[in-house]
């Protein structure tokens, strides 16, 4: 996990450009990566992406900015705004197109075979209650410690301790039948 500096974060809150590029730098890649494995589309994880950011900017101009712990407001905002998103999508009737091209070894069938295992963990998460999501995402994907998943929940961390050993015993259980179709 990225972590910036305290004075940074505080020049930044109060405008400074060169801080405020310095907590970008910083953040983008570990929320976009957080983003996009909830999501699983890359389009719409850049765009909520950049929302993020933008909302770090209208916090900043209305001076309500976090004073401390800047991953824990970035990756609740970022959660929100991933809430938001299956939201909106619920609404929706159409299944959404697969835009993303496959990147690989040249090995066809090993692309297709990581793909398809993606795309399993990514609805064994999704059948996750939404506060286990959060933890296993942030933990596991985001690399945050309990301490620091507590403190973006908003949670005490024993808490945080039992959403995590319930979420993953549960992805074990949904996992368990795709094991066997691999081996």
């Amino acid at each position: 996990m990225t972590e910036v500096a305290e004075a940074v974060w505080k020049q930044a809150v109060r405008g400074d450009e060169a801080a405020l590029t310095a907590v970008y730098d910083a953040y983008h890649d570990p929320l976009y990566g957080y983003i996009y494995r909830r999501v699983g589309d890359v389009e719409t994880a850049r765009d909520l992406t950049a929302v993020t950011f933008q909302r770090l900017l209208q916090a900043i101009q209305n001076q309500s900015a976090p004073d401390r712990n800047p991953p824990a407001w970035l990756y609740r905002t970022a959660h929100n705004l991933v809430v938001d998103h299956y939201r909106r999508q619920q609404h929706r009737r159409h299944l959404p197109l697969e835009t993303a091209r496959l990147v690989g070894d040249g090995n066809p069938g090993g692309q297709a075979e990581q793909r398809l295992l993606a795309a399993e963990v990514r609805a064994a998460l999704q059948a996750l209650t939404p506060e286990q999501q959060q933890v296993i995402t942030l933990k596991f994907l985001a690399g945050f410690t309990n301490a620091e998943v507590a403190d973006a929940l908003e949670k005490p961390e024993g808490a945080v301790k039992a959403l995590q050993h319930r979420g993953l015993a549960a992805l074990r259980r949904l996992l368990a039948p795709a094991q066997e179709k691999v081996r």
